[in-house]
């Protein structure tokens, strides 16, 4: 089963040689490495280019980017990958074992800064994903690419595509919930604050819930202008 590894991006050219290097070793096992430029002002695409096999231009939005990085893919499994995510040792391995018994999945996180109320957040996403069969990006979702068509891709929504997939894909199939962690950046809990940016996500998520429209959502959490 060939990986396709699916990364999109948007001014992070501060890391992304660092990032993309972390995955090399992937890419030596045979990996596809798409990199997907939001339309970026920092140089992140000619970054990134030297360390990828493919680097595409996109309309900015993860869901947009990551569909188009999807569509572009040869492998027959994708791991959508955030630029401030880094995976668990023998990622590659571990996607492949729990892809033999189930259609998609995704890890566990832990946030990169230290704190009990750091661990709190991320064992609660850890939780309420294991609960829910629902995960966010940062959680690094894959799946079998026949499975991504099946459940429709990304739509391409301004905010919570991957809770929009993933309601989407449980009706199909449950997730693997691998308890190996993907390590995350908390730089939205240090730049907002910690517990800010927690109700905020929680007023987000239980708007969602009730219909709130996606652009709009975005526009409150400083994505995009108001439509």
């Amino acid at each position: 089963m060939q990986l396709s590894i699916v990364v999109p991006v948007l001014n992070e050219a501060a890391g992304i040689d660092a990032m993309l290097l972390r995955l090399a070793t992937l890419r030596r096992d045979g990996a596809q490495l798409i990199v997907v430029d939001g339309g970026s002002e920092d140089g992140t695409a000619a970054l990134a280019a030297p360390h990828a096999d493919v680097v595409l231009s996109s309309p900015r939005g993860r869901a947009l980017q990551m569909h188009a990085g999807a569509l572009a893919a040869s492998g027959d499994a994708l791991l959508f990958l955030h630029a401030d995510t880094v995976l668990p040792p023998r990622a590659g391995e571990l996607i492949a074992q729990a892809l033999r018994n189930r259609a998609w999945g995704r890890f566990d996180v832990a946030l990169d800064a230290d704190g009990p109320a750091y661990r709190m957040i991320a064992a609660m996403m850890n939780l309420r994903s294991r609960l829910t069969s629902i995960a966010t990006g940062d959680q690094a979702i894959f799946m079998r690419r026949a499975f991504y068509e099946a459940a429709g891709g990304f739509p391409p929504q301004a905010l919570m595509e991957d809770i929009a997939f993933c309601k989407r894909a449980r009706r199909l199939a449950r997730p693997a919930c691998l308890r190996d962690r993907v390590v995350t950046s908390a730089r939205r809990w240090e730049k907002n604050g910690v517990w800010r940016t927690v109700f905020l996500m929680w007023r987000l998520r239980l708007a969602y819930f009730l219909g709130a429209d996606a652009d709009t959502l975005a526009y409150r959490y400083g994505y995009r202008r108001k439509p």
